[in-house]
């Protein structure tokens, strides 16, 4: 009973085996086309997830980036809240604003070398794209997939799957390039901050020199163990160049002044005046100390010249230049006093002949500024009326510390040349002044 039951199971099997294949040539050569389809599509399909693989290895390098470019931003936070300190803070922290430029430096150089690696990525699957799509093209350029629509079917729905895998690579070029011209941007920006600290360090630097040279902080131009007690000691100490040295006068402490060494001797500069790059309109308390720098316009301070003229008999030579450029010069024996007198000035000609550029009387005259008005005139304040700080008498005969002139046409007024530097001739005329050289030696000097 079980041996015929088993011999219809197996004539059951081998009927529908033999009703499974094809029954002609043409039904073989659809399944060999389907077989053809099959295999291209699965290596599309690998492909494309060899192509996902590349686009999430490129989003997390794109947040590389981005944690790069916040890293870098945060950097220029900081330099900027360094650039916004007082010059003093950015000079004593200028080791650190360098360690910030070569952080920056550094991310910058990073975030370059990370954007030009996605760059090359994106071009090789660009590449790879255009391979891809080449094999599509001839996939669907074969005869046997135009014979059947479902096989068209398929190879639309890889082309699309294509077409979106594309357009997320182009959008991932995109950002790349967005974050590179942010990038350009940044550097940029850096560079001009860069620029600013800079030129903040040079003016930091300048402003330094300009107000501690006359408190003795200033580079020296000649080095010596021992300060003369002015410039001409200096020069028969030895020196001969003309600049830059610290003196101390007899019961003084240092200070830097400007030697004009001469082959007769050296002189000390106390008021210097030729382009108008320092404001002289100044108070008692600037005046008393002394302004300006060195190596240009200034004044070397009522305190210093008063410590110099005390430690004997002084020669004070007044040079003075008009705006056509002729030069008058004039040489008086020199005194001034102390600060209880209100440095009071005295000057006594040196020859009858001379053009007397400032006048004091045998009396002396005290200085005077606009909080200080110490001149002889009884209903004015000439240094109010006049600018600048001078032994006024009764405000019309010199002020070598007045307005530097800025037109010509101020000189045609009479008031406004008063308001500038000026001298009044024996003649009377008023002249104006454009440039002004007051120094001092000892008496014994030959000039």
């Amino acid at each position: 009973m079980k041996m015929p039951t088993l011999l219809v199971l197996l004539l059951t099997i081998l009927v529908n085996a033999v009703s499974a294949f094809p029954s002609d040539r043409r039904q073989q050569e659809k399944h060999a086309s389907w077989d053809d389809v099959n295999v291209v599509a699965h290596g599309l399909l690998q492909l494309g997830q060899g192509l996902k693989e590349h686009v999430d290895k490129s989003k997390a390098q794109m947040r590389d980036v981005n944690a790069k470019l916040k890293a870098f931003n945060g950097t220029l936070t900081e330099l900027e809240r360094k650039q916004r300190e007082q010059s003093e803070d950015l000079m004593a922290g200028s080791k650190g604003v360098e360690e910030k430029e070569r952080l920056a430096e550094r991310l910058s150089e990073e975030v370059r070398v990370k954007v030009e690696e996605m760059k090359k990525q994106g071009e090789d699957i660009h590449s790879r794209m255009d391979r891809l799509e080449e094999k599509v093209e001839e996939v669907l350029k074969e005869p046997k997939l135009e014979s059947n629509n479902s096989e068209h079917t398929g190879a639309s729905f890889i082309q699309r799957l294509l077409a979106a895998q594309n357009r997320r690579i182009d959008q991932l070029v995109e950002k790349i390039q967005q974050q590179q011209d942010k990038l350009e941007k940044q550097s940029l920006h850096l560079q001009a901050l860069q620029s600013k600290v800079a030129h903040k360090r040079v003016k930091s630097h300048r402003r330094r020199d300009e107000e501690t040279v006359l408190r003795g902080e200033a580079e020296l131009s000649g080095q010596t163990s021992d300060f003369g007690k002015d410039c001409h000691d200096l020069f028969v100490q030895g020196e001969r160049a003309s600049g830059i040295y610290t003196i101390q006068p007899e019961s003084s402490k240092p200070f830097n002044v400007f030697c004009e060494m001469t082959s007769e001797g050296g002189w000390t500069i106390i008021q210097k005046r030729l382009d108008g790059s320092q404001n002289f309109n100044q108070l008692w308390d600037s005046y008393k100390r002394g302004f300006g720098n060195l190596n240009g316009e200034f004044w070397l301070g009522l305190e210093n010249i008063h410590s110099l003229s005390k430690q004997g008999e002084y020669v004070l030579q007044v040079e003075v230049s008009d705006m056509a450029g002729e030069k008058k010069e004039a040489h008086y024996g020199f005194q001034l006093d102390g600060e209880e007198t209100m440095f009071a000035l005295h000057l006594q000609p040196e020859s009858e002949g001379q053009e007397n550029i400032i006048t004091t009387g045998a009396s002396g005259l005290p200085f005077s500024t606009t909080d200080r008005d110490n001149d002889l005139a009884k209903d004015v304040n000439c240094a109010e009326l006049l600018s600048g700080g001078w032994w006024f008498s009764s405000c019309g005969e010199s002020n070598l510390n007045g307005r530097y002139p800025r037109r010509q046409s101020m000189l045609r007024r009479h008031q406004s040349r008063r308001q500038g530097m000026f001298w009044t001739s024996t003649e009377g005329p008023v002249t104006s002044v454009k440039t002004t050289l007051l120094k001092m030696a000892p008496a014994t000097i030959k000039h």
